[in-house]
């Protein structure tokens, strides 16, 4: 199995177009070491063959443009992303999918019935994209393994976990198993890794994909859990929003304790997170703990 980092930062990426936080305005001047990093997203293959895409986010074209492996350039119009799956209706993980409209057949993309209502209703991106190419929607059920025709080689098992739908969701306050999940992807030879760019909580569906897995690819948005009311952003925490920070009691280092024997990397990383900068204590408190950070153009084999 092999997986490639699009994008490995939250939305707005880093730096955030707007901000000028400290690992902002510190990688714009050089005062910062750190990588630049675009919206979360990776790509999944078994075979070395077609890619199965992870969330589509804004910046695809460039992330495309970055990775030959999705333009094989085969004939005239060609990709090797082969379909797509979604893991949630957040705008960071959707709004990628408009870039694919010139596809000469109907995209192929997997998700909840919660993501694909959210789709056709309070952004409806799959209303627009059939003006276009088309959606060839499949369906996940949560706790249902299935495998994608397109990208032969994988077994895929969706767990759901807890989080909020999207701002736009027309059940915004009234959470629905699927509006967010997390994957253990498998591959012919047994290899798995468990995906959740979107974790909240460490529940009994979760620790068991964690036991199951050789490698573990989880939230990275924030480091404290009052990250974002500290600098002013905003008023709420980090588990309010559906992320369970890396520090503090019950955080994810603390938690990834348990599994020490596996590779752990976190992905979807906020702008305002002290990782980004590789000096800082935060950053080597994570190397301590044998935990990595994803960056774009990661790639990450499990087997041959």
């Amino acid at each position: 199995m092999e997986i490639l980092v699009l994008g490995s930062a939250a939305g707005g990426g880093f730096p955030q177009w707007n901000c000028n936080c400290r690992n902002c305005s510190g990688v714009r001047t050089g005062q910062v070491r750190a990588q630049a990093r675009t919206q979360s997203s990776i790509a999944v293959r078994a075979d070395g063959g077609d890619w199965l895409l992870f969330n589509a986010s804004p910046d695809i074209l460039s992330q495309i443009r970055a990775a030959p492996d999705l333009q094989p350039a085969r004939q005239l119009r060609d990709s090797g992303i082969a379909a797509v799956l979604l893991m949630d209706a957040q705008i960071d993980h959707v709004t990628g999918l408009f870039m694919l409209r010139e596809r000469g057949a109907p995209l192929p993309v997997w998700c909840t019935d919660q993501v694909a209502e959210d789709l056709q209703t309070g952004n409806p991106v799959f209303r627009v994209l059939g003006h276009f190419c088309g959606v060839d929607r499949r369906r996940i059920v949560p706790g249902e393994p299935f495998c994608v025709p397109q990208v032969p080689g994988l077994r895929l098992t969706p767990v759901a976990l807890s989080s909020k739908a999207p701002p736009y969701s027309p059940h915004r306050d009234a959470p629905h198993p699927g509006d967010n999940i997390g994957m253990l992807i498998e591959d012919a030879q047994g290899h798995r890794v468990f995906y959740a760019p979107g974790l909240g909580a460490i529940e009994p569906q979760v620790a068991a994909c964690f036991d199951a897995a050789d490698g573990l690819m989880l939230d990275g948005t924030f480091w404290r859990d009052d990250e974002m009311i500290a600098l002013g952003i905003s008023g709420k925490s980090a588990r309010d929003i559906g992320h369970l920070p890396q520090s503090g009691p019950g955080g994810m280092i603390d938690s990834l304790a348990r599994w020490p024997g596996k590779r752990r990397v976190l992905i979807h990383i906020n702008n305002t997170n002290p990782i980004l900068d590789e000096d800082s204590p935060e950053r080597a408190q994570l190397d301590e703990a044998g935990i990595e950070v994803a960056y774009d153009g990661m790639r990450l084999h499990f087997g041959d």
